[in-house]
């Protein structure tokens, strides 16, 4: 085999020190048969997937601050419409489009630091089960943000918590260095829609289940072009929204990934 211990011992050390970059909890067993079965079930080709219409999805973001400077994570307006924009550019491949319906803003230092989730989604969650609520505020453990993935018929409880939660330096222009253009809202969205990571899996099985994404041993940092982890066919997919690679890296989704989100979406979220 061409992996050595060593690279082995590389790739677990490196993974377990990035763990902390996407804080969505991994996909279940159960979670990840019932999105086979979608698929099966849908088996919408790539003709038929470039043809349909443009799906709008609502959302709404909520800006939680500890004062009313930038550095206490007061966004301005500006920087909102600009992660807006990367989110509508970045899914327009997707045949997906985001709609912004409204923004709300709230001085709670314990919102902020992440805490008292529930109270916090209680009082500020708009709309329905197909509508992507963003919070921004401080994570903890270095985390970047995390999000919840769709279930089927969800209780209220699952309601309530749906929705992304991203660092608030992370916005385009943010102070967050190398993931301060908007990419961290697009890759946890992914995972709203129903997406694993590109690394899902590593070599073995079915990676991330999507046929056009090659499989990747682990998560990619920086932007290191040409990277091969897997003997499978194809480069490792540095430039998936999907991947761990810097904000300037991520540049696309691929058409599969396309049509599972719309697939997912019309399945979960409708």
């Amino acid at each position: 085999m061409k992996f050595s211990i060593l690279f082995v011992l590389a790739a677990a050390t490196f993974a377990a020190a990035m763990k902390s970059r996407c804080s969505t909890q991994e996909p279940s067993a159960e979670f990840i048969a019932q999105n086979n079965a979608i698929m099966a079930s849908s088996a919408i080709s790539l003709a038929d997937f470039q043809s349909q219409a443009i799906l709008t999805v609502p959302v709404w973001f909520h800006v939680l601050r500890s004062g009313l400077s930038v550095s206490q994570g007061n966004i301005p307006d500006s920087a909102l419409q600009a992660q807006l924009s990367v989110m509508n550019a970045d899914y327009a491949s997707a045949k997906i489009k985001f709609a912004l319906m409204g923004t709300t803003r709230t001085t709670d230092v314990t919102w902020y630091n992440d805490q008292a989730e529930m109270a916090m989604k209680k009082q500020l969650r708009k709309g329905d089960y197909g509508t992507l609520n963003v919070y921004f505020h401080r994570l903890a453990e270095g985390a970047l943000g995390y999000c919840y993935f769709p279930v089927a018929n969800p209780s209220a409880q699952e309601l309530l918590l749906d929705g992304c939660s991203v660092l608030s330096s992370t916005v385009p222009g943010g102070s967050y260095t190398n993931y301060n253009l908007g990419r961290t809202v697009t890759h946890e969205a992914g995972h709203w829609f129903g997406l694993y990571h590109t690394f899902q899996g590593g070599c073995l099985g079915n990676g991330d289940w999507v046929n056009d994404t090659p499989a990747e041993a682990y998560p990619a940092t920086g932007c290191p072009v040409g990277r091969d982890t897997c003997p499978s066919p194809g480069k490792d997919p540095i430039n998936n929204f999907m991947d761990y690679s810097y904000d300037s890296c991520m540049t696309e989704f691929t058409p599969g990934q396309g049509i599972r989100m719309n697939a997912l979406f019309n399945s979960y979220r409708t």
